[in-house]
C-alpha cells in the first residue's frame, strides 16, 4: 500500500511556479531570461511560438509577417492562444520554477493560472532606451526607424501588454547597465524560489 502511494506521488507532475516576464520590445526580457537559464530555470519564449508557426506556414520571419501572425493567432484562437500552445511544453519540464518570457495580455495570465502558480514581473525601460537596444540587436524583425518602432509598440499595446505591465506582481526598472538588470533579476528569482 505504501509503495503504491509513493508510486502515485512520483507519477504526479510537480506543482510549478511560472514566472512571467513582460515588457515592451527592448525592455530587457531576454537578458532577464538569460539569468534564469544560468540559474537552471527552463525558459519558454512567446516569440518562439510565433516564429515556429511562421516556419510551419513557410513565412519569412520578417517584422511584418511575425506581427500579422501574432495578431491572427490571437484573433482566431483567443487572446490566451500563445499561453495555451506553451502548456504541453511546460508540462514536459521537471523544474518547479519555469519562466515564460513575453506574455502579451492578462488573458494569457488567466489561462496559465488555471494550471500553475503565476508570478508576473514587468521589466520597464524608456522608449529611447528600448529603441537604441533594438537597433543593436541585429535581428531580422528590428525596426528600421522610429516610426516602425512606434508601430510595433502600438501593436503590442493593442493586444493588452500595457495592462499586463501595469498589473504585474513585481517591476524591474531597466535604465542602468546590463549588470544592474542581472542583479535585480537574480534577486527576484531568489525570492520566488524561497
Amino acid at each position: 500500500m505504501r509503495s503504491q502511494r509513493l508510486h502515485q506521488k512520483r507519477a504526479k507532475a510537480p506543482d510549478k511556479t511560472l514566472v512571467v516576464l513582460a515588457g515592451m520590445p527592448g525592455a530587457g526580457k531576454s537578458l532577464a531570461s538569460t539569468v534564469a537559464k544560468q540559474l537552471g530555470i527552463p525558459v519558454f519564449i512567446s516569440g518562439d511560438v510565433i516564429r515556429l508557426e511562421a516556419k510551419k506556414r513557410r513565412l519569412e520571419p520578417t517584422r511584418n509577417n511575425l506581427g500579422r501572425l501574432m495578431l491572427e493567432i490571437r484573433k482566431k484562437e483567443g487572446m490566451g492562444a500563445v499561453a495555451r500552445r506553451l502548456l504541453p511544453l511546460i508540462e514536459e519540464t521537471v523544474s518547479a520554477v519555469v519562466v515564460y518570457e513575453g506574455a502579451r495580455n492578462m488573458e494569457e495570465i488567466e489561462e496559465l493560472k488555471k494550471h500553475y502558480t503565476v508570478f508576473s514581473v514587468a521589466i520597464h525601460a524608456s522608449p529611447q532606451s528600448r529603441y537604441r537596444r533594438l537597433l543593436h540587436r541585429k535581428r531580422r524583425d528590428q525596426p528600421q526607424n522610429w516610426r516602425q518602432f512606434l508601430e510595433r509598440d502600438n501593436r503590442e499595446l493593442g493586444v493588452g501588454l500595457g495592462r499586463l505591465i501595469s498589473l504585474a506582481d513585481s517591476m524591474i526598472e531597466n535604465e542602468e547597465t546590463k549588470d544592474q538588470l542581472r542583479r535585480q533579476t537574480r534577486r527576484v528569482f531568489k525570492k520566488i524560489r524561497e
